[in-house]
């Protein structure tokens, strides 16, 4: 009875094939990008043939030698489907919303009463990829009056930061969904709201994400220039965080579109860098944490900015097959979007008009969209639609689509 190959092996084969490299040459790579002595050339070839065909799991430090590479992370290329019951243990849980409301109401704010509220915070920004984004800001924004009434009861100086640090988080949250549905100048106010609560209550990891968001909202507008020094200002006052790692990605993502691919990958490696060095998330569906997946995502934008189609094709599909969970449920369907958008272009620029749309069409199909974002990457198959296929109904038909939606953020 065959066997099925493990996700793992069959990644370092297609990304090995990707490059055109053969089994020896990847060898040879390892063996010059390390400093460890690493055994005889034949014997490392017997041990990349065993992990091509799943017969052996590298270790923990050749997981993190391969990834990189090939310019990603262990945690994103060995990755172990979580099972359901994984997935349970994960998620926070659940708040007693009626007992916490009622405690509100009577002003009892205690440690129970203050995890409770924590609990709250994380479930919506995990609610964050999947749920309505009208929903979840109406559910966002009612939170946050309630802690905004908190701040004026007399509580102890440690609550007062604790509870300054959920409103700065609940904040980020609610301007990240204002943005996706085209509120600019509401988002942008909000964020400022964010970075003001997060300095007052000294938490880094809020500032971090605050400036993470003045990177999203630049890059989506073309100022490439903020984009980096925004990333800039949060990576100082974050440090070793995981948000560091998303704004090393915005950085990547504003030299890919200036045209600068050596500052491309010194970003993308001082990103990659970090995020090995971090423990796996406990909630990897938490907006304001980033898993280990998110990197090929990264990684897929830059690529097709710049014209690798054949990886960045390679990556979209990981970015499609880690979109879904055990059950087939979409679980990031943005992500998704931007990833049908790059095979979309890929398409495209090969001359298959009929792939393109086909791709194009399931990018802005989805029901969870940011709207700004969107518009963004789907700009870029736009371009490639009116250069290649100008005298083509179906081109500008789908050209046509983009422009309504576009409007909306106008």
């Amino acid at each position: 009875m065959s066997t099925s190959i493990a996700p793992w092996a069959r990644r370092i084969k297609k990304e090995r094939e990707l490059r055109g490299w053969t089994q020896r040459a990847c060898v040879e790579r390892l063996r010059y990008e390390t400093t460890r002595e690493l055994p005889e050339q034949s014997t490392m070839l017997d041990q990349w043939k065993r992990w091509e065909a799943g017969r052996v799991m590298p270790s923990a430090e050749y997981q993190r030698m391969i990834a990189s590479l090939f310019g990603s992370v262990s945690g994103a290329f060995f990755a172990a489907p979580r099972s359901p019951q994984e997935v349970l243990e994960a998620a926070a849980p659940g708040s007693d919303t009626p007992e916490l409301l009622a405690r509100l109401r009577r002003s009892a704010v205690d440690q129970a009463t203050l995890e409770s509220l924590r609990l709250t915070v994380d479930r919506l920004c995990s609610d964050y990829p999947v749920i309505n984004a009208h929903q979840l800001l109406t559910e966002g924004r009612a939170w946050l009056a309630r802690l905004a009434d908190l701040l004026e009861l007399r509580v102890s100086l440690t609550q007062h930061r604790e509870i300054l640090s959920l409103a700065g988080m609940l904040a980020l949250l609610v301007g990240c969904l204002e943005q996706d549905i085209g509120r600019s100048p509401a988002a942008e106010s909000t964020r400022q709201s964010a970075l003001t609560l997060g300095t007052e209550a000294g938490n880094t990891n809020v500032v971090g994400w605050a400036h993470e968001m003045r990177c999203w909202f630049s890059l989506t507008q073309g100022d490439y220039r903020t984009v980096l020094t925004s990333a800039e200002a949060g990576i100082e006052a974050a440090g070793n965080q995981s948000v560091s790692v998303q704004l090393y990605a915005q950085q990547a993502k504003a030299w890919a579109r200036i045209g600068n691919q050596q500052r491309v990958e010194i970003a993308l490696d001082r990103g990659r860098e970090l995020l090995e060095k971090l423990p796996p998330p406990m909630d990897p569906s938490h907006h304001f944490v980033v898993d280990p997946s998110k990197y090929d995502f990264y990684a897929m934008d830059v690529l097709r900015r710049s014209g690798n189609d054949k990886l960045a094709d390679g990556l979209a599909d990981e970015v499609l097959s880690t979109s879904t969970d055990w059950s087939g449920r979409l679980v990031a369907p943005m992500r998704a979007a931007e990833a049908y958008v790059t095979k979309g272009v890929v398409a495209a620029r090969s001359g298959d008009l009929e792939g393109a749309i086909s791709y194009g069409r399931q990018a802005l199909d989805g029901t969870r969209q940011s709207v700004p974002s969107l518009v963004m990457v789907s700009q870029e198959l736009g371009q490639v639609l009116t250069e290649q296929y100008k005298n083509e109904q179906e081109a500008q038909d789908y050209i046509e689509e983009l422009r309504s939606l576009a409007e909306r953020v106008a």
